[in-house]
C-alpha cells in the first residue's frame, strides 16, 4: 500500500485527531502518502438538534454515518472518529483496527469564576451537550440549571463569552490539549484565542464517557492491507481499555447517548473499572466496580454491567 485514504469530519479537533495519526505513520511507514476527505455529518448540519432530548439528536451514527458509509462504499481506507462518538456496536462488514495512545479522559469545568464546580453560585447556569455530564452535574449540584451547549470547542469558549447568564461550560482535557489551547490546571487557567478562562479538572468527580480520550481508526472487515498497516500504530494497552468499555457499551444498549461514566485502568496485567449509570426518571445513579484479569476485558465489562444493572452501590 502506497497511499492511505483518510475519511475525517472537518472540525479543529477533528483534522488534529489526523494530525496525530499521520504522525504516527510517519514515525512508523516513512514512505507511505495519506490523503484526506473531510466529510459533514448530520450532527454538522442539524445545529439545532437539542441533545440533550431523548430521541431529538436522532440516535446512534449522529457523528460518525457518513463516514461509515465512505468505508463500506470503498470510497476511502480509514475513518478517523472521536471514540466516545461510536455506538457500541460497528455497522455489518466494518470493525476498528487501531487506536492510538489515550490522551487523558478528565472533564473540565471552564468557568467565569475560580475555584472550580463548589464555587459556582446557588442556580448558576452551565452549558453542555452531553446527557453523561448533565445528569452527573445535577446529581452533584441539583441547584444547577443545565443549558444545551453546542458547536465545536472554540465555539463553545466564545459563546461563554457571549452569554452573560452562563457561569460555567464543560470540555473535555483531550480535546483541550490536542487543539494546543494552553491549559495550566494548578494555576486553574485556560488561555485560548479568544482571552482566558478559569479552569480546573473534574476528575474524580464526573466520570469521563465511554471512548473519552481515544481516537479509533475503523475500516473495512476485509481489509487485510489497510489492517496491517494500522497495527503497527496500534497502542494494545489502549485497546484494551476500549474493548472493555465498549463491550459494557454493548450490553446497555449500544448507544453512545446512554447517561454511562467509565472510568479505566490497567495495573499489573489486570483491567480495574468503575461506572456511574442513571436510569430514566431516576436522580440518583447506580454505582459499580470490576475488575479481572487483562486478557478478558469483555468479562470485566459484563461484570461491571451486572453490578450496575442490578443496582449494587446505590
Amino acid at each position: 500500500m502506497n497511499v492511505l485514504r483518510i475519511g475525517t469530519r472537518g472540525s479543529a479537533l477533528a483534522l488534529a485527531q489526523v494530525d496525530l495519526t499521520e504522525a504516527a505513520l510517519v514515525r512508523e511507514l516513512p514512505e507511505l502518502r495519506t490523503e484526506r476527505e473531510i466529510f459533514i455529518t448530520r450532527g454538522d448540519q442539524k445545529l439545532d438538534l437539542n441533545l440533550l432530548k431523548a430521541g431529538e439528536a436522532g440516535g446512534k451514527g449522529l457523528f460518525t454515518r457518513e463516514l461509515e458509509d465512505a468505508l463500506i462504499e470503498g470510497r476511502i481506507d480509514v475513518a478517523i472518529h472521536s471514540l466516545k462518538d461510536l455506538p457500541g456496536n460497528n455497522p455489518p462488514g466494518l470493525e476498528i483496527a487501531a487506536v492510538l495512545e489515550r490522551a487523558p479522559t478528565a472533564d473540565i469545568l471552564v468557568s467565569k469564576l475560580p475555584g472550580g464546580l463548589e464555587v459556582l453560585p446557588h442556580g448558576a447556569h452551565v452549558g453542555t451537550s452531553s446527557v453523561r455530564r448533565a445528569r452527573q452535574l445535577g446529581w452533584l449540584r441539583p441547584d444547577v440549571i443545565i443549558e444545551e451547549w453546542r458547536g465545536n470547542v472554540p465555539t463553545r469558549l466564545r459563546k461563554l463569552g457571549e452569554r452573560a447568564e452562563i457561569s460555567a461550560i464543560v470540555l473535555a482535557e483531550a480535546g483541550l490539549r490536542r487543539l494546543g489551547y494552553a491549559l495550566d490546571l494548578e494555576r486553574g487557567i485556560l488561555k485560548w484565542d479568544g482571552g482566558e478562562w478559569h479552569a480546573s479538572s473534574l476528575a474524580g468527580r464526573i466520570i469521563p464517557a465511554i471512548g473519552q480520550g481515544a481516537i479509533a481508526l475503523q475500516i473495512r472487515a476485509d481489509r487485510e492491507d489497510v489492517r496491517g498497516v494500522l497495527a503497527r500504530i496500534n497502542h494494545p494497552a489502549t485497546m484494551m481499555a476500549i474493548r472493555a468499555e465498549r463491550a459494557l457499551q454493548r450490553l446497555l444498549s449500544g448507544d453512545c447517548s446512554v447517561p454511562v461514566g467509565v472510568h479505566t485502568e490497567l495495573r499489573a496485567g489486570r483491567i480495574f473499572m468503575r461506572g456511574i449509570l442513571f436510569s430514566e426518571g431516576n436522580m440518583e445513579p447506580m454505582h459499580g466496580e470490576a475488575s479481572g484479569d487483562s486478557g478478558d476485558p469483555e468479562a470485566v465489562a459484563a461484570e461491571l454491567f451486572h453490578t450496575l444493572s442490578h443496582g449494587a452501590g446505590k
